[in-house]
């Protein structure tokens, strides 16, 4: 299991691109058992921070369990991303529409029942 902060991991991921690094320790990423990105959409996402997060979901899905939270909604988090080819995303459900079809996992919104169990 890897637990890591969405920010923290957009900071290693800077530096590891600096040093060299970036392509074993995303190796890495995709490998761990449970992989959990914490408080996703803090602050606006760059396009390498959405293109991480992007390879990250695409190569780790169906082949190892990922969970991202957020305090904020799906459509929120959608809106704070910029698309590495179509520049900032925006918002609206055109927005989140282009963002799906590039995708292939899908998002489970928190529920009122989620939330409930998460805080007990």
């Amino acid at each position: 299991m890897h637990t890591e902060r969405a920010d923290t991991l957009f900071e290693w991921s800077r530096g590891a691109r600096l040093d060299g690094s970036y392509e074993d320790e995303m190796r890495t990423l995709h490998r761990v058992d449970l992989l959990i990105l914490d408080d996703l959409g803090l602050h606006r996402h760059e396009a390498t921070e959405t293109g991480d997060i992007d390879e990250l979901t695409v190569e780790r899905h169906r082949k190892a369990p990922t969970i991202i939270t957020s305090n904020r909604e799906p459509a929120e988090i959608v809106t704070m991303m910029t698309d590495p080819v179509l520049g900032p995303v925006g918002d609206g459900p055109t927005a989140i529409s282009r963002l799906r079809t590039r995708r292939r996992g899908r998002v489970l919104p928190a529920t009122k029942e989620t939330t409930t169990r998460r805080t007990r």
